[in-house]
């Protein structure tokens, strides 16, 4: 930032416009980074502030966790000290949410890639194994189903082996994240739109592409599938009290409750680091950072903040965030976020 002129140079209609200038800015007056987003990346949000404020420099960054969906309703609401720095998600924003921050005049967003994850359908540790298909969870989950007649019709399912005779013999009762929460819109994505695709009724119903992929998210609403909001730690107790209950959370999440929960096969393949990274399990994904580039400059910190994240000492092989389970980029990610992490201190 360049230095003030002497206020003897400045003619009094240019100090007036000036004062305006001033006045008219949104007041940044922090110290302290404000992060929203994903209950998924939340813990690793959290440990890189607590690395990055034990560096002396700048105070810990204040992490909250909101959920992706209210994240970004957060973050785009507009510039200034009472909105948020960064939206940590576990999927994409959407054109309507870079709308809304463009409507608020949040105009320059910079996306970064911090690693990568799987969603799980886990059950207690004692419990038997499960084994599904992507189209035995739709089956299980969705809000309509074709019945003999290719009618669409409310789904009426209520035991896994009404499904499949091989499946256990047991109520569906399936603790998942709420509407507001990116793992429930990537489990939509990869596992719900997916498994819809065995049912050509959709496709006749629905010719609009973009119809049917509403209508196959919709997840039904009768108790079978039961919303437990954005705590993660709630649905492992859910599960550890109820044998027959699964659950939907991410692989990380997994990895921090291995001695309580185990996951279920998709197709054949368990979430194992290997098998997201190599691409095997398909319902994985990327997980974000969203910074507010407007901020830049004036909340102290937020350009180191996100070069801590990306760093090696964070998301190697070796590195603390992938010590709680992150899941590493492969080289080309991981130059890209590193590029882009670099271009924040431009």
């Amino acid at each position: 930032m360049s230095s003030l002129p002497s206020l003897r140079l400045i003619s009094t209609t240019a100090l007036v416009t000036t004062l305006i200038a001033v006045v008219a800015m949104p007041a940044l007056a922090r110290e302290q980074i404000r992060a929203v987003g994903s209950s998924t990346v939340y813990p690793f949000a959290s440990a890189a502030a607590e690395q990055f404020g034990q560096g002396g420099k700048f105070k810990t960054p204040i992490v909250e966790s909101t959920g992706t969906g209210g994240g970004f309703k957060l973050f785009c609401s507009g510039i200034g000290d009472d909105t948020p720095d960064i939206s940590n998600a576990s999927r994409a924003i959407t054109e309507s949410e870079k709308e809304s921050c463009k409507k608020n005049g949040v105009n320059k967003v910079v996306e970064v890639i911090i690693g990568y994850d799987g969603i799980v359908l886990a059950n207690a540790k004692a419990a038997p194994q499960v084994d599904l298909t992507k189209k035995q969870i739709f089956m299980a989950l969705a809000r309509q189903l074709p019945d003999k007649d290719g009618k669409l019709v409310a789904n009426n399912y209520q035991k896994w082996n009404e499904i499949d005779p091989k499946l256990p013999a047991q109520t569906i009762d399936v603790y998942g994240p709420p509407p507001t929460s990116g793992t429930r819109d990537a489990f939509v994505e990869l596992a719900m739109e997916e498994g819809c695709k065995a049912f050509p009724e959709f496709a006749k119903a629905y010719p609009d592409e973009k119809e049917r992929k509403k209508s196959c998210g919709l997840i039904r609403e009768d108790g079978r599938y039961i919303d437990a909001g954005e705590d993660d730690n709630m649905i492992v107790q859910k599960l550890v009290s109820n044998k027959t209950a699964l659950g939907i959370f991410g692989y990380s999440f997994l990895e921090e409750n291995q001695g309580k929960v185990k996951a279920s096969s998709i197709d054949g393949v368990l979430p194992t680091m290997e098998n997201i990274e190599s691409d095997k399990y398909k319902l994985s994904r990327s997980l974000y950072i969203y910074v507010k580039g407007d901020h830049l400059g004036k909340i102290a910190g937020i350009s180191e903040f996100v070069n801590e994240i990306v760093s090696e000492g964070a998301i190697g092989a070796d590195g603390y965030l992938t010590a709680k389970g992150l899941l590493p980029m492969h080289d080309k990610d991981k130059k890209i976020a590193r590029e882009r992490a670099a271009s924040l201190k431009k």
